[in-house]
């Protein structure tokens, strides 16, 4: 993923108001059909899972664009829009409790899309991993609160999920494709939208740290009391040459990001050792092993085994076709041209009326650069 620009999406607090929502919901149809129409049920997949298009189409249906609600509320507009028997797309899960329903909103999709039992069991597979590995994977301080995956009757998905970091009160958005996937955990990601990089972020999807995945999995799959002592030994500095190995800098002081969880469930350890993982994806993907497990995996293959894993943010962009000011290059003006052309067509096609549609071209008009003057006295609806 090349780094393009960043967002910062402030948490507000309310809810869109009544009026408000019902015509987002009558936009987002709008242009959800165009786009089927005039290309198939994937491409809005793609649509989705591009972060520049997503901003644009939350900005058309008329939400803030840089509140975390741009990523809730839009979500939300879309699952009331899309009728799996009328458009053949299910969208799966939303905010909060919602997030819960995912697996079973899956598995009555797939009844309704007539997908098999074992397609629908990979689409319960793949929310379930995607929230995991954002939540336990990556560990950036954001945690999530809003995950819905959108299918179509072909199987394919796309996953839209953002977590919150309570301290500064800003959210982060991670966007997920199918088509684009090839591992669940080595990048899986098409975009992650944040506020800006953070300091030191243990990043496991990393391809820095495929040799920690590889230990990790060989620590599971050993003896658990010999990984617990390694554990206790490395927590409290100074207790054995261990622990005074790798902890201590120039000054004395201790690096904040190599010390140990305070707390690791033992018992999951144990479970996960019974089971004994074949790889990353199964040790991540077993009930019970969470941040704590993974991040004092990683810290006793950096300290001990002098694996290191990647500690470096992993958000990357908003605006996946450049800034208007150039930075951090100039527009991709083809890319940007198509956007704003399928999305301006979705709403001269809604089924809302002339002021509602006017107003949201206007919107799509301050999204874009100003050089765009197709939005004039001209306008016919």
């Amino acid at each position: 993923m090349p780094r393009t620009g960043y967002a910062e999406l402030p948490l507000h607090g309310g809810s869109a108001p009544r009026w408000l929502f019902k015509r987002m919901v009558k936009l987002a149809e709008g242009i959800s059909e165009v786009i089927v129409l005039e290309y198939d049920e994937s491409e809005l997949l793609r649509r989705l899972s591009d972060p520049f298009w997503f901003q644009a189409f939350s900005c058309v249906l008329g939400f803030d664009w840089h509140s975390s609600g741009t990523t809730t509320v839009t979500c939300g507009a879309l699952k009331e829009a899309l009728d799996p028997k009328r458009h053949g797309i299910m969208v799966a899960g939303g905010k909060g409790k919602a997030s819960k329903k995912a697996p079973s909103e899956i598995v009555s999709g797939c009844d309704t899309l007539g997908l098999s039992t074992l397609k629908s069991d990979e689409l319960v597979y793949s929310s379930k991993m995607s929230a995991k590995v954002d939540n336990t994977a990556i560990q950036d301080s954001y945690q999530l609160y809003h995950h819905v995956l959108v299918f179509t009757e072909k199987g394919n998905w796309c996953v839209i999920q953002q977590g919150i970091n309570n301290e500064s009160g800003y959210a982060r958005r991670y966007h997920w494709l199918s088509e684009n996937l090839d591992s669940f955990i080595l990048e899986p990601h098409d975009a992650i939208v944040g506020e800006r990089q953070r300091g030191k972020t243990l990043d496991m999807t990393s391809r820095e740290s495929e040799e920690v995945q590889k230990i990790s999995v060989d620590l599971i799959r050993d003896s658990p009391k010999k990984l617990k002592w390694i554990v206790e030994s490395l927590r409290k500095p100074g207790q054995s040459s261990l622990s005074e190995w790798g902890l201590e800098v120039a000054k004395g002081k201790y690096i904040s990001t190599l010390i140990m969880p305070k707390r690791i469930n033992w018992n999951f350890v144990r479970g996960a050792y019974e089971f004994q993982p074949k790889n990353y994806e199964e040790l991540v993907s077993i009930k019970g092993i969470g941040p704590a497990t993974v991040r004092a995996l990683a810290l006793v293959s950096e300290l001990v085994y002098g694996e290191p894993p990647s500690w470096k943010d992993p958000v990357k962009f908003s605006f996946a076709v450049g800034g208007k000011d150039g930075v951090p290059y100039p527009v991709d003006r083809k890319v940007m041209d198509e956007s704003v052309d399928i999305i301006q067509h979705g709403i001269e096609e809604a089924k809302i009326g002339k002021k509602e549609k006017l107003s949201a071209l206007r919107r799509l008009s301050d999204f874009v650069p100003p050089d765009f003057d197709w939005l004039d006295e001209n306008t016919r609806f």
